[in-house]
């Protein structure tokens, strides 16, 4: 019959799949949960928005500003900006990106370049896309505004840009995911990473000397550099077609126009890949994916037997065999998810680089810096921040083991308190180890400041587990391990945590204000000390009510993590 049938055109297939996936979103939306977690994304929208609106401004009096002035070759910084953002912020933020696994295009009868367009097309739905073109067109209208004559080229290289940058971004991503699937990759990729951090301790040094003085000059030197590149070509059409020189017009377009095809070409090599069904996984035959799966199993069966469990207990002295068996199943599943181990890795270094441009002896803004009392706790509450989303969705990695929990005679409270144990320690070493690195940028806050953060960290991690676990069971949503993208919460589970952070910080910061009317440096301690008794009694209160909960919210559960 496939031979028989007439295939439908290219603009057909992606009308027909665009169609089913509208009608999938319309379908969807008769669940509570689908409904709330749009309105949860819708109001997200909302405070991207206001980030891209006020940078938009900014590109457009760039634009104005350098055009005005005569000097068009600058927009190559603009140009640069937007091209680094655009590529390395989707792999900090690759879990806000489109949600949507292309391998089930492959199950519609389409054609490869239906298959090409539709992946390229859902690269213009991530933010960083978004917010790029956004500022791409702030800053054409602000540098038409001076000159009319430059708008037909703007407009032109702008588009070309656009294509450039989102068929990086997409090969970036592909063979990032690629590289990732296997152990060794990850392993090397997450040294490098750690590297890289290591060396923002450098900015600051190597803002002092090459542009705190005379940095115009340095920057212009560096530009020569970048010239062969695609954001400098850009700037350059624009200057051609102000000079009216047809050389450098046509360098820069022809210069553009072979990045677009030299790019374009290894993403169509790399979808092809994934149109003739790739799979990514540690494995590499049904052999080995056999035995890894039989081997998972044991691995699993061995965790949450009481054998596994008693070992923990015996080895703490505190925990019963259950919970033991949960603690050591998490472990484990930290330990495969290199997308963890990253976001792990990178509190530590924002604080480096806070610390090195807001205090120490040579802040990058000048003047004294901010004095460590002030930044001890705000970056402590940062790193509590980022932290704390994972316990929100709990179960993102269960799968269909999540049905292992209703088939065996198990407490949820008991597995909430595995996971919430996991959970607190890695926020201690992870506070532990922030608070190091900003000591020794900084030096020593004052006692009653460190001993009042720390209560307060304690407050808010203990005031928060019972809403996470709460979240967990009614919002979950499943993840893929080692997977750049589709790492997020629920829009509910996200908007949850937002508005758990902010009553803890507010509670916190009234706290702290209420030491300071009185005088007395040690009541903010006094006062956390009784507020984190308080959260850990309604901690432990509130775990013999989930398994009553978790059986009410099985469907939801089932349903959102075996599929």
């Amino acid at each position: 019959m496939a031979d028989v049938i007439r295939p439908d055109s290219l603009f057909e297939q992606i009308r027909l799949v665009a169609g089913l996936r509208w009608r999938i979103l319309r379908n969807s939306l008769r669940k509570k949960n689908n409904v709330l977690d749009l309105i949860g994304m819708f109001f997200f929208s909302l405070i991207a928005a206001l980030m891209v609106i006020g940078p938009s401004i900014g590109f457009y009096f760039a634009g104005y500003t350098l055009m005005i002035g005569g000097k068009a070759q600058g927009l190559a910084l603009p140009f640069w900006g937007i091209f680094l953002f655009w590529q390395i912020f989707p792999i900090f933020a690759a879990g806000f990106g489109s949600n949507f696994q292309f391998r089930t295009l492959l199950r519609f009868p389409i054609t490869g370049g239906a298959f090409y367009l539709m992946g390229l097309a859902y690269g213009l739905a991530d933010f960083p896309a978004v917010a790029s073109t956004c500022w791409l067109l702030a800053l054409t209208a602000g540098a038409a505004v001076v000159m009319h004559s430059v708008l037909p080229a703007m407009l032109l290289v702008v588009a070309l840009f656009i294509l450039l940058n989102v068929t990086m971004e997409r090969l970036i991503g592909s063979w990032l995911e690629r590289l990732l699937a296997r152990r060794r990759t990850r392993e090397l990729f997450f040294a490098i990473f750690i590297l890289s951090m290591f060396s923002l301790q450098f900015i600051s040094p190597i803002q002092r000397r090459y542009i705190g003085k005379g940095g115009a000059p340095a920057l212009r030197g560096l530009l020569k550099y970048l010239a062969p590149f695609p954001p400098s070509l850009a700037a350059r059409v624009v200057t051609g077609t102000i000079r009216h020189n047809v050389s450098e017009l046509a360098i820069g377009f022809l210069g553009i126009t072979a990045f677009v095809v030299l790019f374009s070409a290894l993403l169509w090599q790399r979808f092809a890949m994934q149109y003739r069904g790739e799979e990514l996984s540690e494995s590499s035959s049904l052999g080995d994916v056999a035995r890894s799966t039989r081997s998972n199993r044991l691995a699993v069966n061995q965790a949450l037997s009481p054998a596994s469990g008693r070992d923990l207990r015996n080895f703490f002295g505190l925990l019963s065999p259950t919970v033991g068996g949960v603690l050591r199943k998490e472990f484990s599943y930290l330990v495969r998810n290199s997308y963890a181990f990253l976001l792990l890795v990178l509190p530590p270094a924002q604080v480096l680089l806070f610390s090195s441009q807001l205090a120490g002896r040579h802040p990058a803004f000048g003047g004294k810096g901010v004095s460590p009392d002030f930044l001890f706790p705000g970056l402590m509450a940062y790193t509590i921040l980022v932290l704390m989303g994972p316990a929100y969705n709990a179960f993102a990695h269960e799968g269909k083991g999540i049905q292992t929990y209703f088939m065996t005679p198990l407490k949820f409270e008991d597995i909430f308190l595995g996971k919430n144990i996991l959970t607190a320690a890695i926020v201690a070493l992870e506070v532990f180890i922030c608070a190091t690195v900003l000591v020794w940028r900084t030096g020593w806050p004052t006692a009653p400041i460190v001993c009042a953060t720390l209560g307060a960290l304690i407050f808010t991690v203990a005031g928060q587990l019972p809403i996470a676990n709460w979240s967990s069971l009614s919002f979950p949503r499943k993840l893929e391990f080692g997977s750049m993208r589709n790492q997020r919460n629920s829009g509910v589970a996200v908007w949850l945590m937002l508005g758990a952070q902010i009553v803890m910080a507010t509670i916190s910061g009234m706290v702290i204000w209420a030491g300071r009317l009185t005088g007395n440096p040690w009541f903010p301690t006094e006062a956390f000390a009784f507020l984190a008794a308080v959260a850990f009694a309604g901690y432990f209160g509130s775990l013999p009510s989930l398994t009553q909960l978790a059986e009410k919210k099985k469907e939801t559960l089932i349903e959102a993590l075996s599929r």
